[in-house]
């Protein structure tokens, strides 16, 4: 500030503590990625899902074993927790499909305490050196040509799994089949 006669008076210093923002800043960037990896998944989400029965009927040209064991209740919204599974039974059906005896089995376990969904193929499988791969958006382990897909399906099963708190993990080994598991609180 300024005098009347144009003299420096004294000094107005403001000190802001840029960590909130910082944080602030970092929550938006982090909605908008999700916001957008959200918008390439409506397409693949728009899908109509499809039911254990249904997929056995739209292979019906195929002969594939399917292992249902009896799955414990979760708790969760009802048709995210469907989606994830839709996503990946149809996976477990694309990736067996070269496969004479494929198997698809669905089930779950106590493991240290916690609850464990799996759905496990004999198919196609995947080299665990690229696991890192598995969740990402558009990230695909096979060529298209072999297995159709948009490599949205597990990346919005990582996201639907997060958010009702759980994991999720993949593993496999080539032309043995892969299994995938997630957990629920």
């Amino acid at each position: 500030m300024l005098d009347g006669k144009g003299e420096l008076l004294f000094v107005i210093h403001r000190v802001e503590d840029v960590t909130e923002f910082a944080r602030i800043a970092a929550q938006l960037e982090s909605a908008n990625q999700e916001l957008e990896s959200f918008s390439y998944s409506v397409s693949h989400d728009l899908r109509a899902p499809l039911r254990v029965q249904e997929l056995v009927q739209a292979n019906a040209d195929r002969k594939v074993e399917v292992t249902v064991a009896p799955l414990p209740p979760a708790m969760g919204d009802r048709g995210l927790l469907r989606q994830v599974l839709t996503n990946l039974i149809g996976n477990a059906f694309k990736f067996t499909r070269q496969r004479p005896d494929a198997r698809v089995e669905i089930g779950s376990r106590d493991e240290g305490g916690e609850r464990v969904y799996y759905v496990r193929d004999n198919g196609a499988g995947f080299d665990i050196r690229y696991a890192n791969k598995l969740f990402g958006v558009f990230q695909r382990l096979h060529p298209a040509a072999e297995f159709e897909g948009t490599g949205v399906g597990l990346a919005l099963v990582q996201r639907i799994i997060r958010r009702h708190g759980g994991r999720v993990w993949g593993e496999a080994r080539v032309n043995e089949g892969a299994t995938f598991h997630f957990t629920l609180p």
